[in-house]
């Protein structure tokens, strides 16, 4: 079982943000984490959580940085039979929030992973996407995270943005390789309803050999690429965990929860969250939904697809890809050799 906790709180809105997250409202962090508080302890019950049951926690956001130390403490108590031993805990973090007090407080936790949301190294890039940080503080928040103990150290990057070229994006990934990190996240802008970039989606630029560049630049330098937009000497085990289809408790605003055939929809309103936390709408799966998405999950991951969960033509289809050399087998699991055709290779598969 997999536990996600959504922090809602920004400084700033970047551009392209669709996430459920709100700048300013820090009035209301003491409450809400009072609140986040009383919802895991429901969702503990309801998904009748044994001890040693939790494999890894995520802690996203928003910015968690935006929450002191202290104010995770009481959630971390509560955890803390609940656990496995050495799970995964990861934090997001933004360098211009993750002082190196924080990032100490965090580490004290317990937290042993930090995702750092960079996006890129270059100052003016920085401002065009709305990034509150700059070069330098991305740089210190990385080697600070080192300094305190910190073994696993990811940051995102983005490409696609206007401008981009190969020398821009060779630039940050140079860069990326000088810290102290076993792991990068590299994301292909995309404009979204609701975001600042949506009135002007000329910022994105259509570059398919771009993704193929960064991957190449990335995975020359020692990362494996296990996921059509994550590479690592170290592979983040809550994403796996994902992609398997695994049980996830989700607490926070907007924060949705997966339990055998059903999702748990929370509010995403943070007032209406606050007033009640344990509120949720449910949806059910059936198995041809459920197959759908083992399907397109493993097949953009290094998790791969079971041949046990294929019906005959699907199996047929897929031999028919690995004697093409799109698809190999091993142990009886279908792997896809080029992530980023992930979802034609999918759509072929189940017809």
């Amino acid at each position: 079982m997999l536990l996600y906790i959504h922090i809602p709180y920004c400084d700033s809105k970047c551009n392209y943000c669709s996430f459920n997250s709100y700048v300013g409202r820090f009035e209301t962090k003491k409450l809400y984490m009072q609140q986040l508080y009383a919802q895991l302890e429901y969702e503990l019950s309801l998904f009748e959580a044994k001890p040693n049951s939790i494999e890894t926690i995520f802690i996203g956001g928003g910015t968690p940085s935006t929450i002191e130390p202290y104010m995770y403490e009481e959630i971390f108590a509560k955890l803390q039979p609940y656990l496995q031993p050495n799970a995964e805990i990861t934090t997001e973090a933004n360098p211009n929030s993750a002082t190196k007090e924080w990032l100490d407080g965090m580490k004290k936790l317990g937290v042993n992973r930090i995702s750092f949301g960079v996006q890129s190294f270059d100052e003016y890039k920085l401002k065009a996407l709305a990034r509150s940080h700059n070069k330098h503080q991305a740089i210190k928040a990385i080697e600070d995270a080192k300094d305190v103990g910190f073994e696993h150290i990811s940051l995102d990057i983005i490409y696609n943005y206007q401008g981009d070229s190969k020398e821009l994006l060779a630039s940050d990934i140079n860069q990326a390789f000088s810290l102290p990190i076993d792991h990068i996240s590299a994301y292909e802008l995309t404009i979204e309803d609701g975001t600042k970039f949506a009135s002007t989606p000329s910022v994105k630029q259509d570059d398919e050999n771009l993704a193929f560049f960064v991957a190449s630049q990335i995975t020359q330098r020692g990362f494996s690429h296990y996921e059509i937009s994550n590479f690592g000497s170290y592979q983040s085990q809550h994403n796996k965990g994902y992609w398997k289809l695994k049980d996830y408790i989700g607490i926070g605003a907007g924060a949705v929860g997966f339990r055998h055939d059903t999702r748990y929809y929370p509010h995403t309103n943070i007032d209406a969250y606050i007033a009640n936390p344990t509120f949720t709408t449910k949806e059910h799966l059936n198995l041809q939904e459920l197959q759908t998405e083992r399907v397109f999950l493993g097949f953009r991951s290094v998790v791969g697809v079971r041949e046990d969960i294929l019906d005959s033509s699907m199996k047929q289809r897929a031999n028919l890809l690995v004697d093409e050399h799109k698809l190999y087998k091993k142990d009886g699991i279908y792997h896809n050799t080029n992530y980023f055709l992930a979802d034609e290779v999918a759509l072929f598969v189940l017809g």
